[in-house]
């Protein structure tokens, strides 16, 4: 695997130490001026720790299911034997991805054992089949749609990239639920007349991107030709994103460098490289600069607050992505890329903000991003 551009590592050295401070401590000195060439194993174990954690935790909870009749009233694990734990159904899906994702980067973990037990406990034929059965009900039909569904594929993804004996069989277990979440893609997709251009979980945007990435990993050629088709017809034309406006209160993610990110994936460059001018035509002068500075974050312990670390992670993945995109003399590159390095800066090092309203679903995002080249890297 790739590994993060240099630029990028130089908050990590932050993370270790901050990852096991309490709330109450001093923010830690700035970061040495030096490059790290890798996320250290160190590192790694502290995010697979917090989301071991997370993962066998089923209170408190949050569900998000419409119930048909008293019968629908159970537990969150007898709801979702699989997926159950760190707060939401979501959050637990992208805690297991970062965790294939850790052990693909770090095959010589130290959680390892305690990792793979988490994984083969939960990914079990009779469990998956269990969240696909429940996703099969019809009043589940826009359960997790589309945040819950895109992540639920980069599983899959991520499993069949790590190729070991464990992950051929949970990639062949998970099928049933797969191919339900790839149904409800081709279903769906074609109904809706207009995307949804939000900073949060509905967001049509991320939901078309991780997909995409599943089906061109998986050969998904029906799949691929739906989301490239839907995302032209969504955004092609759009120009002057009022991205000033940016950021909401609870966003965790941009909806304008979202979209960008989505149609770098969809584009040929020189197309792409027109459409991006279009659609931010200040950014090459550093505008707007609501977007490219890093978000405040008031109160960790707020769950729609802390939304705003997400953000910064998440924006810096799409300024690293968007940059690739871009040839090294194009001056939206360097500012890009800078904007990158302050977003990640801000928030790394309250990952582990010592309440669970973050903790149980920043490492995702953090190790995405840091896990994750740029296109051009």
């Amino acid at each position: 695997m790739k590994r993060p551009r240099a630029a990028y590592h130089a908050a990590l050295v932050l993370l270790t130490a901050c990852l096991f401070a309490s709330p109450e401590q001093a923010e830690p000195p700035a970061a040495p001026k030096k490059d790290i060439a890798k996320l250290t194993r160190e590192q790694a174990s502290a995010f697979a720790r917090l989301a071991l954690k997370g993962l066998q935790k089923e209170y408190p909870n949050k569900p998000g299911e419409v119930l048909d009749s008293e019968k629908d009233i159970q537990s969150p694990r007898a709801m979702h034997p699989a997926f159950y734990g760190c707060f939401d159904w979501h959050s637990s899906v992208h805690g297991h991805w970062m965790l294939v994702r850790l052990l693909r980067v770090f095959p010589d973990l130290p959680e390892k054992k305690r990792i793979l037990a988490v994984l083969a406990e939960h990914l079990t034929a009779k469990n998956l089949r269990a969240e696909a059965d429940y996703f099969a009900r019809p009043s589940s039909r826009s359960f997790e749609r589309p945040y819950g569904w895109a992540w639920l594929l980069k599983l899959a993804e991520e499993l069949y990239l790590w190729d070991t004996p464990e992950a051929r069989v949970w990639v062949k277990d998970m099928k049933p639920l797969t191919d339900l979440i790839v149904a409800r893609y081709l279903a769906f997709f074609p109904k809706q007349t207009y995307p949804i251009r939000s900073g949060v979980h509905s967001s049509t945007a991320f939901g078309l991107a991780f997909a995409l990435d599943y089906a061109r990993t998986m050969k998904h050629e029906k799949l691929r030709d739906l989301i490239e088709e839907q995302s032209r017809a969504y955004f092609a034309k759009d120009v002057e994103i009022p991205a000033r406006w940016e950021p909401d209160g609870a966003d965790f993610f941009s909806p304008s460098l979202m979209e960008a990110d989505l149609m770098r994936r969809v584009l040929p460059v020189a197309d792409y490289r027109r459409w991006l001018t279009r659609f931010l035509p200040g950014l090459a002068k550093g505008e707007p600069k609501t977007l490219l500075e890093p978000a405040k974050v008031s109160d960790r312990t707020d769950p729609q607050i802390v939304h705003l670390d997400g953000l910064n992670l998440s924006r810096a993945w799409c300024m690293r992505g968007i940059a690739g995109a871009l040839p090294k003399d194009d001056p939206r590159r360097k500012i890009l890329t800078e904007s990158a390095t302050r977003h990640t800066e801000a928030t790394l090092r309250h990952v582990a903000s010592g309440d669970y309203a973050g903790e149980h679903w920043l490492a995702s995002f953090a190790v995405y991003l840091l896990t994750t080249p740029g296109e051009g890297e």
